[in-house]
């Protein structure tokens, strides 16, 4: 004997109901980022709207660079 539709209907509607929402929330974070693709491992410079580097930024490779032999 099959199930009746009736009884699936709660899940059907579940589902939709996180379809919905996860729409809904990616359409924000769309939103958010001014309608470019979200961005991942943002550091707090990065989030930042000051045009002059903090202390410690000034460069940007932290290595020292070697002095030339000739």
């Amino acid at each position: 004997m099959g199930v009746p539709f009736e009884a699936l209907l709660p899940y059907g509607i579940m589902l939709g109901m996180f379809a919905v929402t996860g729409g809904a929330l990616a359409k924000l974070d769309h939103m958010k980022n001014g309608g470019k693709r979200g961005r991942w491992g943002i550091d707090s410079w990065d989030r930042s709207d000051k045009p002059i580097a903090p202390k410690g930024f000034e460069l940007n490779n932290p290595w020292k660079v070697e002095k030339r032999i000739i």
